[in-house]
């Protein structure tokens, strides 16, 4: 099936009841038909539902569809999405070992790696740059995985995915792409070498700023068994289980296998059934909400670059943009809704706009049906800083726009009252 029919029949087959919707199985457990099925869905040797924090019905259907969209073998869903950046890294990593990161990075997962990780003894490695030769040298015998967001969020910078699994996997260890902002309708790192790929659902999948959600898909493909110095976890038997192996068992969905029974089990990060339902809703009209999306981001985005108000605009659908080869190359050709620019007067004349805008809201979410905005280096990002700013390419006076499905000449018309604001008060202070 196509991604646009996937994203609405996906990984459901209706039940008994002939439902149509996906129905929410509220509950806690199920009921097992004997001891026998019981024993054998706890030794993994037997799908199954049992306890609803390790896995529900409703949950399953999502987690289908997106492994499905995703081109992956088995995907688990998370409570958000930096509950499923944390899977990742703690189902892959312990004390004593590192992970290698592009330094273009969402907010709070750099946090969670400069901050919280080390505090758990997982060193980060933060390379230079998003190139793949940065990356290379910072690999070493206790590394874990390689990760990078496949457009970074805000910076807009698009990764060349091919030359970093390259890099990744010469030196035996999986790559972890964060795919949030191109969804897997704009881009499928699985088939551009990525082994484990990292989904917020609150942004685009969800679409309509009601549920939290993350995902974590499983390629399948990654050797763990050719590291069984490097990855023990999956090589040797699983005390928990009564001695799996999860890379002799579960050859093609080690990874997914291992994150839900070990690591979601045991920390609890779990989905909601009824917001597993609305991202469920959000799914369905995600392919024509892309396209109307990246309409109104090229008519914004246009517009700013035209405003001699404005001093720089970014957007990745721009032939000047630094990445734009590589969008064409990666992402089909398509722009992700996401502009961001500088106001002449910096830092202050971009407060300023911030806080006059009253179409767009204030926020820090993005993928909305309504259009956001967000100042990152006094939101997102403010605990970084000057030159940790530049590293992960943030200047301080950058807005971020999230462009929404609105009609563009509103967004415009609010944007032109904003930046009117924001040039008074840079002319008032000189």
């Amino acid at each position: 099936m196509h991604d646009e029919t996937i994203a609405i029949h996906g990984g459901y087959e209706g039940e008994s009841t002939r439902a149509v919707a996906v129905p929410i199985y509220q509950t806690v457990a199920h009921d097992f038909a004997d001891a026998a099925q019981a024993a054998a869905v706890f030794d993994l040797q037997s799908p199954g539902f049992h306890y609803n924090r390790i896995n529900n019905p409703t949950n399953d259907v999502l987690e289908r569809r997106i492994a499905m969209l995703e081109s992956g073998t088995a995907a688990l869903v998370l409570a958000s999405g930096m509950a499923a950046v944390s899977a990742a890294i703690l189902t892959l990593a312990e004390a004593g070992t590192n992970v290698v990161s592009l330094p273009q990075l969402y907010g709070a997962t750099y946090t969670y790696f400069v901050h919280v990780l080390p505090s758990l003894g997982i060193e980060v490695r933060l390379a230079p740059d998003d190139r793949a030769d940065s990356v290379a040298g910072l690999i070493d015998g206790r590394t874990r995985a390689v990760f990078c967001e496949s457009i970074g969020n805000p910076a807009g910078n698009v990764v060349d995915l091919e030359a970093l699994a390259a890099v990744a996997h010469s030196r035996g260890v999986p790559l972890v792409v964060d795919n949030t902002v191109a969804t897997p309708l704009l881009l499928k790192p699985a088939e551009h070498g990525a082994d484990i790929i990292v989904h917020s659902l609150t942004k685009f999948v969800g679409g309509h700023g009601t549920a939290l959600g993350g995902a974590l898909v499983d390629a399948g493909r990654f050797g763990w068994s050719e590291h069984p110095d490097r990855f023990p976890a999956f090589c040797q038997p699983e005390p928990a289980f009564h001695g799996v192996v999860f890379a002799e068992e579960f050859a093609d969905r080690a990874f997914a296998v291992r994150a839900r029974s070990v690591t979601l089990r045991n920390t609890g990060a779990t989905l909601a059934p009824f917001n597993a339902f609305l991202l469920l809703q959000g799914l369905e009209t995600l392919p024509a909400r892309l396209e109307r999306h990246e309409r109104n981001a090229r008519v914004v985005a246009e517009y700013l670059a035209s405003d001699e108000r404005v001093a720089w605009v970014s957007f990745v659908g721009f032939p000047e943009h630094p990445s734009f080869e590589l969008a064409q190359r990666y992402l089909k050709g398509h722009a992700p809704s996401i502009v961001t620019f500088g106001v002449e007067g910096g830092y202050e004349a971009g407060l300023t706009l911030f806080d006059s805008l009253k179409l767009f809201k204030r926020l820090v979410n993005l993928g909305d049906a309504k259009s956001l905005v967000a100042h990152p280096a006094s939101t997102t990002h403010r605990q970084l800083t000057r030159e940790d700013l530049a590293l992960v390419g943030i200047p301080p006076e950058m807005i971020r726009l999230s462009v929404g499905l609105e009609h563009p000449d509103d967004l415009c018309d609010d944007l032109d009252q904003a930046l009117a604001a924001a040039t008074k008060r840079a002319r008032s202070n000189r």
